[in-house]
C-alpha cells in the first residue's frame, strides 16, 4: 500500500528563495523555473480538476514579435521559455534574451527589456528557457528589491527591476556582468561557444550560473565552470570547476540545464554534462569524475558536498539534461529527503539528498569495450535496479527494424545489418554505432514533475536511435560530399585535438520515420516510494502514428492533472495523473516545445505555455504565449 506524504500548504512568498527544504513542494506560486526552487513542477491548485478540465478554454494570447528576424542563426531559434509568476505578473524571455512582463490576468504587456544580443554572430543554441526571481525581504518597497535575473546566449548575466524593467545598476557594471572574461577558455575556442540558455539558480543572496558550451567541436573547448555572484552587487563569490586542472586542455562537463537548490541544507544541485569532445575520450582517460554527475555544492563555498556519477567516461553525449527534482519519499519506513535525476538513457536515479547514496540499489554492470586506438572505455556502467529502466537498453537486430513501407523497412534493416547495434553503451566505432537510446532520447531539458500527494514522478521520454561514426581525418571531405549527394543530413565534427573526426544523425528512414519500432515517445509515471512504474502512455505524434518525438516537460497540479505541450501535433494536453488517460487537448498556434506553468489570480487558475515551434527541428516558428482558464461564472 502506498502511503501518501501530504506536506502542509503555505502561502509564503519566495524571499530570496528562503523556503525551508521541507516546503519545496508546498509553494503556492510559480516563482522559479521549475515551479519551486527544488524543480518539482507541482502546484497545489485544484480549481481546474478532472471533472471540469474538458471545459478549459483559451483565455488570452500574447505575441513576443520575435521570429528570428535579421538573425544569422535564426534557423536555430527555439522559444522554450517557461514563465514565472510574481505580484500578478508573468515574466519570460525570448530566444534572443528580451525580457517581457505580462499582466497575469489579461496577458497585457507591462514592460519589456531588450539586452540587444548581437544577431550577426553564430551561436550553438538560440534559446532562453526562462528567467529567475530574487526578492529582498529586508527592503521590499525599494527599487530593485525584486529582481529578474537572466543569462543570455552572448554570456551576460543581467538584473532588472521586476516592477519597472529598468536595469539594477548596483549589479555588476550598470546592471550586467560579462561572463566571458572569467571563462576558462582555451586558445582557438570561440567566444560564441559559451552561452547561458537556462535560468540561473537563486539561493539566499547568491545567483549561481552554469553555461552551455559547444563541446562537440574540439577537445580544448572552454571548461564548464559553475560560478556564484552576489545578487545585489554582482561580486564574484566562488567558482567550481568540474574538470580537475591536471586534465590539461580538456573542457566542458558544464551545466547547461537548470539547477535545483535546498536552502535549509545550503546546497546547490548541479547536473553536469560530458567532457569534450562527446564521442572520443582518449584525451581524458579515466572515469572523468564530476562529469555526467549529480553534484551537490555547498552554496557558501562552492565546494563539493557529494557527487554521484551516472556515466563513467561518457562517449555518447549522455549529458544530464534534466533539472534534478528535490523530493521527499517514504523509504524503509522513514520520510527521506531525496533528489530524483532523470537521464537521456531512460534511467532514473533516486539519491539521498544529504549524502548522495542511492535509495535503491545501483549495480555496476559490464559493458562492451571499444576497439578504437587510443580510447579506453569504462569496463562497467551504473544501472539502477529500481526504478527499472524506463526505455529499452537491449541491442537491435534487423528483425527489430521499422518502416511504414516495404522500401523503408528494407532500408532500416540494411542499416541495422551494417552498423553496430549491440545495446546501450556500445562505444562509437569506425563502422558506425547505433546508439539506442540516442543522445537526444530519454528525458531532456523538459525535466520531470513530482506530485507530493501521490509520491508520483512523471517523465516525458523520447526513444530514438543516433547513428554515430568516427572518421579518419583525411576522409572528412569525402564523407561530407557523399552525404550531400545522398541527401542525408549528417552533423559533422572535426573533434579538433582528437585523432578522429565524427559524423552523426538521428536514424530516420527516407520515408521520414524512425528506424526503431514505436513507441517513440512516452509519458511515464513512477511511484518514488516503491520504484514501481504506475502507468505508461504513448505520447506525441509522428505522421499517422500515435507516438512521436517530443521535447518539453510536464507539470502536475493538485487537481490530479498532468499538463504538457512538447509534441509536434501543435497541442497542449491534460492527462489523468492517476491513470494516464488523456482528458483534454487544445490546439496551439504553433508547437508548444516548452514546459507549461500554472498560477492563480483572483480565484481563477490559469495554465500558460509558450508556443514557438522549433527551428532546429524544422517546425514552423512562432512567438505565441497562450493562456487557458475555465470560463468565469
Amino acid at each position: 500500500m502506498t502511503i501518501l506524504i501530504r506536506p502542509l500548504l503555505t502561502s509564503l512568498l519566495v524571499l530570496g528563495c528562503l523556503l525551508p527544504a521541507g516546503a519545496l513542494q508546498a509553494q503556492s506560486a510559480w516563482q522559479a523555473y521549475g515551479g519551486d526552487p527544488g524543480g518539482t513542477r507541482y502546484m497545489p491548485f485544484d480549481h481546474i480538476a478532472k471533472a471540469n478540465v474538458a471545459s478549459l478554454a483559451q483565455a488570452w494570447t500574447y505575441r513576443t514579435g520575435e521570429l528570428g528576424q535579421d538573425a544569422y542563426a535564426g534557423e536555430k531559434l527555439t522559444f522554450e521559455a517557461t514563465p514565472i509568476f510574481f505580484e500578478n505578473t508573468l515574466y519570460l524571455s525570448t530566444a534572443y534574451g528580451k525580457i517581457i512582463a505580462l499582466d497575469a490576468k489579461s496577458g497585457a504587456e507591462k514592460w519589456t527589456y531588450n539586452p540587444e544580443v548581437d544577431r550577426e554572430r553564430s551561436y550553438s543554441e538560440v534559446t532562453s528557457r526562462g528567467v529567475s526571481l530574487w526578492v529582498d525581504a529586508a527592503d521590499a518597497g525599494a527599487p530593485c528589491s525584486a529582481r529578474i535575473i537572466e543569462g543570455t546566449i552572448d554570456a551576460r548575466l543581467i538584473a532588472v527591476d521586476a516592477r519597472t524593467g529598468t536595469l539594477c545598476t548596483s549589479f555588476g557594471a550598470g546592471g550586467q556582468i560579462n561572463l566571458n572574461p572569467g571563462f576558462n577558455r582555451y586558445p582557438g575556442s570561440r567566444s560564441s561557444d559559451y552561452q547561458v540558455t537556462s535560468p540561473p539558480a537563486i539561493i539566499g543572496n547568491l545567483v549561481v550560473v552554469g553555461s552551455s558550451i559547444g563541446d562537440n567541436w574540439h577537445v580544448d573547448t572552454g571548461r564548464g565552470s559553475v560560478r556564484a555572484f552576489d545578487v545585489r552587487t554582482g561580486e564574484s563569490k566562488w567558482v567550481w570547476d568540474p574538470i580537475p586542472y591536471e586534465h590539461d586542455r580538456v573542457g566542458a562537463a558544464n551545466v547547461w540545464s537548470a539547477m535545483a537548490v535546498d536552502v535549509e541544507r545550503n546546497l546547490v544541485f548541479v547536473p553536469t554534462t560530458s567532457p569534450s569532445p562527446d564521442f572520443y575520450g582518449g584525451n581524458r582517460l579515466g572515469d572523468n569524475q564530476h562529469a555526467n554527475s549529480i553534484v551537490a555544492l555547498d552554496a557558501a563555498t562552492g565546494e563539493v558536498a557529494w557527487s554521484f556519477q551516472t556515466i563513467h567516461h561518457d562517449l555518447w553525449d549522455y549529458d544530464l539534461a534534466a533539472q534534478p527534482a528535490l523530493v521527499e519519499v517514504l523509504h524503509d519506513g522513514e520520510v527521506v529527503p531525496a533528489v530524483a535525476q532523470a537521464t537521456k538513457m531512460g534511467s532514473l536515479f533516486l539519491l539521498h539528498r544529504e549524502t548522495g547514496e542511492p535509495l535503491f540499489a545501483v549495480e555496476e554492470r559490464p559493458v562492451l569495450q571499444t576497439n578504437v586506438p587510443g580510447e579506453v572505455s569504462s569496463p562497467t556502467q551504473p544501472f539502477p535496479v529500481l526504478p527499472t529502466n524506463l526505455m529499452p537498453h537491449n541491442g537491435l537486430t534487423p528483425d527489430d527494424a521499422y518502416g511504414p513501407t516495404p522500401e523503408s523497412l528494407a532500408e532500416c534493416r540494411s542499416l541495422f545489418e551494417k552498423h553496430l547495434a549491440t545495446g546501450i553503451f556500445t562505444p562509437p566505432s569506425f563502422e558506425g554505432t547505433l546508439m539506442y537510446p540516442g543522445n537526444g532520447s530519454g528525458t531532456n531539458w523538459g525535466s520531470t514533475a513530482f506530485d507530493p500527494e501521490r509520491n508520483r514522478l512523471v517523465l516525458n521520454t523520447s526513444q530514438l536511435i543516433t547513428l554515430v561514426q568516427l572518421l579518419e581525418r583525411d576522409s572528412l571531405a569525402v564523407e561530407r560530399k557523399r552525404a550531400a549527394e545522398a541527401g542525408i543530413d549528417y552533423e559533422f565534427s572535426m573533434q579538433r585535438g582528437a585523432p578522429y573526426a565524427m559524423k552523426r544523425r538521428t536514424l530516420i528512414s527516407s520515408a521520414g520515420y524512425p528506424c526503431n519500432p514505436p513507441p517513440w515517445g512516452e509519458l511515464i509515471a513512477v511511484d518514488l516510494n516503491t520504484g514501481a512504474v504506475g502507468w505508461r502512455q504513448n505520447f506525441g505524434t509522428w505522421g499517422e502514428e500515435d507516438s512521436g518525438y517530443n521535447s518539453g516537460g510536464p507539470i502536475v497540479t493538485g487537481g490530479g492533472l498532468v499538463f504538457i505541450g512538447a509534441s509536434t501535433d501543435n497541442k497542449i494536453h491534460a492527462f489523468d495523473l492517476d491513470s494516464g488517460a488523456l482528458l483534454w487537448a487544445h490546439a496551439l498556434p504553433r508547437a508548444g516545445i516548452a514546459t507549461p506553468m500554472t498560477y492563480m489570480v483572483d480565484g481563477q487558475q490559469f495554465v500558460v505555455i509558450a508556443a514557438g515551434g522549433h527551428g532546429k527541428a524544422g517546425l514552423q516558428l512562432g512567438d505565441f504565449v497562450v493562456a487557458f482558464a475555465l470560463p468565469e461564472d
